[in-house]
This record gives structure tokens, C-alpha cells and sequence, in this order.
């Protein structure tokens, strides 16, 4: 199987997505079962948001939209062309261990690792353990030839060459030693920032608010801490996330609200409050669900190079003119292909293993 049928499998798989998403049916996928699929899939789907809260329908439809999205010809070729594949690589087994944190959140490593010609072995979270063996099973149907390359177990990793392995910062030491003798990508914490300047249009800062909000800012990249002006007044920025309000009808946020919001005030810390998200002044860049810590500057000079300085914790930067590598308003959730976890090219890691 070379590289244009593997790009050719994962955009019918893309246009699956995005028959279910529509409630259609395209003759391009070629699959006597579409149909059959289609209903499967929503059961899977509601099985999942009973037994994970956090996985709402709304969260759903927006992971597989964006995927649908992403899963073009155009999209993987584009992606693709900035390497070289070797026709003769041998294909090498690699292991993927995937958080649980947001819906297909390991999606990204699965396909990188098939797209480049080798098998997964994939240790799904038991938070996230319903979607992606379903949507290993329709690639398989559009592309029998993917059957024998794709695994998912639930014990003990064993036999495999590579790794690329998701987790917390306590997790990634115990993976550095226990993997250390194999090539790997070791992933920690990290989190999205954004730098205010207090000229944000009202359009700009709700568009921020997808970056804090979405997935209930549970993902590497939603942002979690802000940067604002010495003198800069929360005003408008707390009417931009009034949008957001009905999040307090989620009972896990708003049980993390109330929990948050009650342990702040009993320490006495100074905190500025909406109803339903808490901003504490603080340091750190990983913040609580329903909180998002701030820090104040005074140039933004001297914040470029500590926000430089501390790049090993921050997966993006979300402003306006600030920095080369930054997100724009309302895309930290919106990650292109060539946008890799932590900085490192798993693209580039899988093809020379």
C-alpha cells in the first residue's frame, strides 16, 4: 500500500465523517454498509457521552466536524508533500499511548503513524475508548489492506519498535525510563496562553472565549492563562464570555465551579468572579476547569522573552501581532495537520525510526 492509497483511505474516511455529520450518503465511499455504519456510529457516540459526562453531543459533533474537515485529499497531500517517503521504509510496529482528555484526542498520532507506512498499537485512555476503534473499523472497510496494521489493547504494551506516548508530567518520567531504550516522543503537561493589550475588539475577545471554553477548557491547547496590561480592566472581557454562560448547566462544571470557586475564598486569595468562571492572579499556566489564572505585565518586550524562555510548558500562543508563532483569536481549538504536540514533528520522528 503506498502513500497515495493511504491518503486516498483516510479522506473517504473523512467524507464518512462527514455523510453522518449531514445524514447523507456519498457514492464516493463505495461501501455497501454505509448505512448500517451510520447507525453504529451513533450508538457508539451515545455510549460514550453516558459513560464520559464530559463528552457531550455539542463536544462530539465538534471533534468529528473538525476532523471531517481536516480528512481532504487536498489537506493530507499538502501535508504530506513537505516530506520524503521512502517506497522502500520497512514498516515498524509503534506503540501510541493516547490521552482521554478530549474526544479523538489521540486521532492525530494514529494517523501519522499509518499515513507514514507503519502499523499502530494503540493503548486508548479509558476515558476516550469507543470512538477511534470505531472509526479503525470503517477505514478498514474503505481499505482492507489497513486490517493488519491496526491494534488496540488494553494490557501491557509488548513487541513493538517506537513509541509516541501522551501524559502528565508524572506520567512522562515513569514513560522516559520504561521507554528508553526505544525511539520515542514523550509528551507532557502544557497549556494555551493569550496576550492581551486591551485593544481587542469585542469580536476578538468572544472569539477567545472558544479558546478558553471549548471542551471546557480541558485541552493542552485551550488557554488557561491570560497576560494583560499593568492597568488593564476585565470589563469587557468578562462581557465577551457572557456567551458562555449556560456552561453552569453542565453538572461537572459547575460542580468544578462552586469546588474552585469555594477553596479560593476560604484561602482569602483575591479573585475576580462572573457566575460561572474565576480569574486568580497567578504564576502558574495550568489552571483549573472554570478558572483561567492572569498575570500582569508591564512591556511587552520582556513578556516575549519570559513567554520564550518557558516554551516547554506552553503548546500555543493565542494574540494579535505578538509573536511569530502565535494563534489567532478563536483557532487555539483549530490545530492544522503540521501543528504537532509539543513542538516535535511526528511526522518527521516516524520516518526515520
Amino acid at each position: 500500500m503506498d502513500l497515495n492509497q493511504r491518503i486516498t483511505a483516510f479522506s473517504k474516511l473523512g467524507l464518512f465523517l462527514n455523510d453522518f455529520l449531514s445524514n447523507t450518503t456519498k457514492s464516493e465511499l463505495a461501501l455497501a454498509d454505509t448505512q448500517s455504519l451510520q447507525l453504529q456510529f451513533a450508538e457508539v457516540l451515545k455510549t460514550a457521552t453516558r459513560e464520559n459526562a464530559w463528552f457531550t453531543p455539542e463536544h462530539l459533533q465538534m471533534a468529528l466536524s473538525s476532523w471531517s474537515e481536516t480528512l481532504t485529499e487536498t489537506s493530507l497531500k499538502n501535508w504530506t508533500s513537505t516530506y520524503t517517503f521512502d517506497t522502500n521504509l520497512e514498516s515498524k510496529r509503534v506503540a501510541v499511548i493516547m490521552a482521554g482528555n478530549l474526544p479523538l484526542v489521540g486521532f492525530h498520532d494514529f494517523l501519522s503513524v499509518l499515513i507514514s507506512g507503519h502499523s499502530v498499537l494503540a493503548k486508548l485512555s479509558s476515558d476516550d475508548k469507543l470512538i477511534l476503534p470505531f472509526l479503525a473499523k470503517v477505514l478498514t472497510a474503505i481499505e482492507p489492506l489497513f486490517e493488519n496494521r491496526i491494534e488496540f489493547t488494553e494490557g501491557k504494551l509488548t513487541t513493538f519498535d517506537a513509541v509516541v506516548a501522551t501524559g502528565s508530567n508524572n506520567t512522562a518520567r515513569y514513560f522516559e525510563y520504561y521507554f528508553k531504550t526505544k525511539p520515542h516522543i514523550i509528551r507532557k503537561n502544557r497549556n494555551a496562553v493569550a496576550v492581551l493589550t486591551g485593544n481587542e475588539s469585542k469580536e476578538e475577545l468572544e472569539l477567545l472565549g472558544d479558546d478558553i471554553f471549548r471542551y471546557f477548557g480541558m485541552g493542552c491547547r485551550s488557554v488557561s492563562k491570560l497576560f494583560v496590561p499593568k492597568d488593564y480592566n476585565f470589563d469587557s472581557f468578562y462581557k465577551a464570555m457572557f456567551n458562555y454562560k449556560d456552561l453552569l448547566n453542565h453538572h461537572k462544571y459547575a460542580n468544578n465551579y462552586d469546588y474552585n470557586k469555594a477553596v479560593y475564598l476560604m484561602s482569602l486569595f483575591p479573585i475576580l468572579d462572573n457566575g460561572f468562571l474565576v480569574l486568580k492572579e497567578d504564576e502558574s499556566f495550568s489552571s483549573p476547569i472554570s478558572v483561567v489564572f492572569y498575570e500582569r505585565y508591564e512591556s511587552l518586550d520582556k513578556l516575549k522573552e519570559y513567554l520564550d524562555k518557558h516554551e516547554d510548558q506552553i503548546q500555543c500562543i493565542v494574540a494579535s501581532g505578538f509573536h511569530q508563532k502565535e494563534v489567532d483569536f478563536g483557532q487555539a481549538q483549530k490545530p492544522k495537520l503540521s501543528d504537532y504536540a509539543d513542538g516535535v514533528d511526528t511526522i518527521a520522528f516516524l520516518l526515520k525510526i
